[in-house]
């Protein structure tokens, strides 16, 4: 598989099931047995476990991904992205707060058959849970 028809697999990730709210995409671009190494509480195994993920972020947090920089090698794809949303409904226990937030993660996905087949993510969670006020934010250093 090619380096470009990898990065377009990502590029409808982000631009139409994360951004465009197009769960069915799924179906397209993920193999069946897809695995998540990190998965979220609640989030199910292969790819309706992805929908699931999905489902979760877009209806809490009204994210709006964009996609920084991508780097396409042999059977890995890299993402650097910035995410930007509203915590609108309860996320992993935590009670809508209504803030905005604004994260940087780097998600790496490992693709088969034309398709996405694993997934592996850094994401800022410390700056979200400080942004949507429930965690403290350090203070300032004095010198």
């Amino acid at each position: 598989m090619s380096s470009e028809t990898s990065r377009s697999l990502v590029d409808r990730l982000y631009h139409e099931v994360l951004n465009g709210r197009s769960l069915d995409v799924i179906d397209q671009i993920a193999v069946e047995d897809y695995v998540e190494n990190d998965p979220m509480p609640g989030q199910g195994e292969g790819r309706s476990g992805l929908r699931d993920r999905v489902s979760m972020l877009v209806t809490a947090l009204e994210p709006r991904f964009t996609v920084e920089d991508v780097v396409a090698e042999g059977d890995r794809v890299v993402v650097r992205w910035r995410n930007r949303g509203t915590h609108v409904e309860p996320f992993l226990g935590l009670p809508a707060s209504g803030k905005p937030f604004d994260i940087a993660g780097i998600d790496i996905y490992r693709v088969a058959d034309g398709r996405l087949a694993e997934h592996w993510h850094v994401v800022d969670q410390l700056a979200m849970l400080m942004q949507l006020g429930f965690f403290p934010a350090p203070e300032a250093a004095s010198s």
